[in-house]
């Protein structure tokens, strides 16, 4: 079923939207989830979760490309599950790697959640991130947008590990740089 005719279920308060959801997306979401929560039972939690709130945000919200919305609430929901469950003290899976990694790109003395809903960082991030050839700019969203780990990327885009790795680094370095120059966050 085409997404328009879904997210016209939705505003119908059709049932059926959330069956077609989880049919046409079901697997998309079930992957950001896992990929923040390591944890079956979690990420299929966090999917259901997502379905009900796409049921609570349409009417009155219309997304014009369904599968961004429902990743977007999907990696929002889940990322608020870790969260609970890393203050729980029960977190893992790749998003502390990830963090980790980019942790040198974001001041020290706050959290990196708080930087990452600034609103001029993620301008700056989007703005690098579109001067970046695509397999890179791909590469990068894959590991920090849906926390892919290394070996999925690697298997993904067909580069071994370390190649990953480098591009990665040098990656993180550019943005590094351009933050910096921007002005968004200063060398100590």
């Amino acid at each position: 079923m085409e997404d328009k005719y879904i997210v016209d279920l939705y505003w119908e308060r059709d049932e059926k939207a959330i069956t077609e959801t989880a049919a046409k997306y079901g697997r998309y979401c079930y992957s950001i989830a896992f990929n923040i929560l390591s944890n079956t039972e979690d990420a299929e939690e966090s999917v259901n979760d997502a379905y009900l709130n796409a049921w609570n945000s349409m009417p009155p919200h219309r997304p014009a490309i369904l599968s961004t919305f429902i990743g977007k609430v999907t990696r929002f929901v889940s990322l608020k599950k870790w969260r609970e469950k890393r203050t729980q003290k029960r977190g893992g899976g790749n998003i502390d790697l990830a963090y980790e990694e980019l942790s040198d790109c974001i001041l020290a003395n706050t959290s990196i959640d708080e930087e990452l809903e600034n609103q001029e960082l993620a301008k700056v991030i989007n703005d690098f991130l579109d001067e970046l050839p695509l397999c890179e700019q791909r590469i990068f969203v894959c590991r920090y947008w849906y926390f892919d780990s290394i070996s999925t990327i690697s298997a993904h885009f067909g580069f071994s590990e370390s190649k990953v790795k480098s591009m990665l680094h040098r990656t993180r370095k550019k943005l590094r740089s351009k933050l910096l120059e921007e002005g968004v966050i200063i060398e100590n």
